[in-house]
């Protein structure tokens, strides 16, 4: 019997490095690996990149082909600023997707230059977690740090840049820096923020290798490395997504997005305007408080996770880190509306609300930008992400989108979206087609349940009672 070609696909998350070995003819997952990260959460949201290198070795060692393996690529958590100093070794942590220490900073950008100017230049808004923010955050913070610094990456284009000497990115993570745009970097941002240029990688055209994997990692050298990408771009080649197709991720942060032929541009920062990893665009809306939120609060009431019950007027927002979406960055977690007959399964239940309103809110403008006509309510969410199996996250989100919800089996979509990529480079097909031949999308669909206006209604006051008392909201 002929071997599979195995290909492995990594996703490099805030938390832990995920590697699968999959066949590339029938997607089937061969072997699996995965090893921890630590956060150092004292100040900000900080990670040491030589752990994730370490991560990485383990995790793909794991999977038992890292051997064998003929092509491999990258999922990255978006946003991360990496600094590097001459000799390739970092300067400090990097700062994390959901360090919001650079809210001022951002707040700064968008003075400068105006909503308007960045929807239409950048295709996004730039709020704390843009590592454009972030690097000048770190400019007028830690100048000292800048000045040693001598090269700019995202995390995935670390480890990349580690497997095969080569400086690289992608559009899609790239698109996520806030001075990205179709045509090359963007120089009056790159001036703003006081960022050489020549710090950065180079832009790999879609469908390229990398390089190839240098001796002392954990492939056998030259193995064939593709460019990877940001972790949502990955999970959308991971689903084989097509144009205007929903989908709602639960994880540590929640995101809902779309593949779409259109660049978005939406000045009020809704609506994230990134590239997909391909040729198209992959309009997205991110929260920072969602499946840890809520299993916080479960815990402050000493309840289990799904022990929610229905009915009560309370409102909880759960912004237990600040928040994105909506962008209230300084907010903390509000609980309003308690009654003296309001049970703990209720506000446990409101935690869940106050979580998904946002991420729902926003999805008809994700799904908007292709135009109005693009918009299908009937078509079923596709729900993913370490939530996406629980019962009252389900529930929650058919009750308040009105839609049914698609539960793909696969699972690791960021992980299984890189091994899309690594079998591209071996097949020549594009990515999403890989893994629409894979079936990765497929899985059971719950039906609608009927739209909750007064929960809706409830929470979205509330939202908009607290921007005007923090001084916040939307810009």
């Amino acid at each position: 019997m002929a071997h599979p070609q195995v290909v492995i696909g990594v996703d490099s998350s805030t938390q832990s490095t995920k590697a699968l070995a999959v066949d590339a003819d029938t997607g089937r997952v061969l072997g699996e690996g995965r090893a921890p990260h630590r956060v150092d959460s004292r100040h900000g949201q900080e990670s040491d990149p030589a752990q994730w290198w370490d991560a990485l070795t383990a995790a793909v060692t794991a999977t038992g082909w890292a051997d064998r393996a003929q092509a491999l690529a990258i999922g990255g958590q978006q946003h991360g600023l990496v600094t590097l100093d001459a000799a390739g070794a970092p300067v400090r942590p990097a700062l994390l997707w959901n360090d919001v220490r650079s809210a001022p900073q951002a707040a700064d950008l968008v003075g400068k230059f105006g909503a308007h100017w960045w929807a239409t230049e950048i295709g996004s808004v730039p709020g704390a977690s843009f590592t454009a923010a972030k690097w000048a955050w770190l400019r007028a913070t830690e100048p000292g740090n800048a000045d040693r610094t001598a090269a700019v990456r995202l995390p995935h284009d670390y480890l990349t840049e580690r497997l095969t000497g080569t400086a690289t990115t992608d559009r899609g993570d790239a698109s996520g820096t806030g001075w990205w745009t179709p045509d090359g970097y963007h120089a009056a941002v790159l001036d703003r923020i006081g960022l050489d240029p020549a710090l950065l990688p180079a832009v790999t055209p879609v469908g390229t290798p990398a390089g190839h994997a240098l001796p002392g990692g954990p492939l056998r050298p030259g193995t064939p490395i593709a460019t990877g990408t940001g972790d949502n771009m990955a999970a959308a080649l991971g689903l084989g997504l097509t144009t205007g197709t929903p989908v709602l991720s639960l994880g540590t942060s929640g995101t809902v997005y779309t593949v779409a032929r259109h660049r978005p541009a939406d000045p009020t920062g809704t609506v994230a305007g990134f590239a997909d990893a391909l040729d198209g665009w992959l309009p997205l809306s991110c929260t920072l408080n969602c499946t840890l939120a809520v299993d916080r609060i479960a815990t402050l009431l000493g309840r289990d996770r799904q022990d929610v019950e229905p009915g009560g007027s309370a409102v909880l927002l759960p912004y237990l880190d600040g928040e994105r979406t909506p962008a209230l960055p300084h907010a903390s977690g509000l609980l309003h509306g308690l009654r003296h007959d309001t049970t703990p399964g209720q506000l446990l239940q409101a935690a869940y609300d106050g979580a998904a309103y946002s991420l729902l809110a926003a999805l008809d403008d994700v799904l908007a930008v292709d135009g109005p006509e693009a918009v299908d309510p009937e078509q079923p969410i596709l729900l993913i992400g370490g939530g996406a199996q629980g019962r009252a996250w389900q529930d929650t989100v058919r009750r308040l989108s009105g839609r049914p919800v698609q539960l793909p089996a696969a699972r690791e979509l960021v992980a299984l979206g890189a091994a899309a990529q690594a079998a591209a480079l071996l097949t020549g097909e594009r990515a999403d087609a890989v893994a629409r031949r894979w079936g990765t999308a497929d899985g059971p669909v719950l039906p609608a349940l009927a739209r909750d206006d007064a929960a809706l209604e409830r929470i979205g006051t509330t939202i908009s009672q607290t921007a005007v008392l923090q001084g916040d909201g939307p810009r």
